[in-house]
């Protein structure tokens, strides 16, 4: 057992160290190998979604069914992400720990989210491509290609507001996935940690930016096929208050909240207030502990490893 009791599973606090540590290995990363890796949660989240449409595409099952099957099915975009490999943008919102702690630089943080944002679009986006000319669209008598287009058109009629905050909850229930998928030693833990997140976000109807980068260049093509005006301002359009929904949700409500939780090392004045020593040796004693327990925490966070 690791920390938790009945359970096999890592504990919060050891699950908050791995995240740590998969950050800096991330932050470490060469540019091809983040850009491939990208290409492939792009395409990962792609299949995800494609997967999804086959279910929101069958006008006979219930409101509830069809969001919730859609939503479970959607799960194996993610489920490739972790399991297969690759670094996913809204994923990749928990290095905000590691930013926070000192041990990842500014620098490397928006590098990485940079090259990863740019490779997943260009993932999602072909893959769109290759659905697009394979005539998948047309499963269904045409149902598959024209929930392409309702959903697209949905997406688009969000206003600012709506498309950011679904986008914050969005990445709230994404990055808990990860963090629980971290917690598990196995595929089969992985799995069950991160079906439900991931349903539950897709059933709500939340806003996954790297999702939208499939369905909205597919939708486009659909637009192009029918000889209808493409609509470029969809992108522009959702992409943004999405991609800055995401950020928040990942970094701050999650990553940063975590940061405080476990991972955050009080002030040596909060630890042991001046004038402790007078208070007696068992005072005296208690704030030394104390002190070596936080000199402890901060070299296990790496503190002070921050590169320029």
């Amino acid at each position: 057992m690791s920390g938790m009791d009945g359970f096999d599973a890592y504990s919060p606090r050891e699950i908050a160290q791995r995240v740590h540590e998969a950050g800096l290995a991330k932050a470490r990363l060469s540019f091809l190998q983040i850009a491939m890796l990208g290409f492939l949660a792009g395409a990962f989240i792609g299949l995800g979604a494609l997967y999804y449409v086959i279910v929101a595409s069958d006008p006979q099952l219930g409101f509830a069914l069809q969001r919730v099957l859609g939503g479970l099915v959607f799960s194996l975009g993610l489920l490739l992400v972790v399991v297969a490999g690759a670094e996913l943008f809204t994923g990749n919102n928990l290095l905000a720990m590691g930013w926070a702690d000192g041990s990842i630089s500014t620098r490397d943080v928006l590098r990485n989210w940079a090259i990863v944002c740019t490779t997943n679009f260009i993932g999602a986006a072909g893959l769109a491509l290759v659905v697009f000319l394979s005539g998948h669209t047309g499963m269904n008598d045409g149902a598959i290609g024209r929930t392409y287009l309702q959903i697209a058109a949905g997406k688009a009629a969000l206003s600012f507001p709506e498309a950011f905050l679904r986008g914050v909850l969005c990445n709230v229930l994404v990055c808990m996935a990860v963090w629980m998928a971290l917690a598990g030693r196995s595929v089969t833990d992985k799995f069950f940690a991160i079906v439900l997140p991931i349903s539950a976000f897709v059933a709500a109807g939340f806003e996954h930016s790297i999702a939208n980068m499939y369905f909205l260049p597919l939708a486009m093509m659909l637009q192009a096929a029918a000889g209808e005006t493409v609509q470029f301002s969809m992108l522009w359009h959702n992409l943004v208050p999405v991609i800055a929904g995401n950020l928040v949700g990942g970094s701050v409500l999650v990553a940063l909240v975590y940061w405080v939780i476990y991972r955050r090392t009080p002030p040596a004045r909060a630890i042991c207030p001046a004038g402790a020593a007078s208070a007696g040796d068992g005072q005296q004693r208690t704030c030394d502990r104390a002190r070596q327990a936080a000199r402890q925490t901060q070299r296990r966070s790496g503190a002070g490893s921050r590169t320029t």
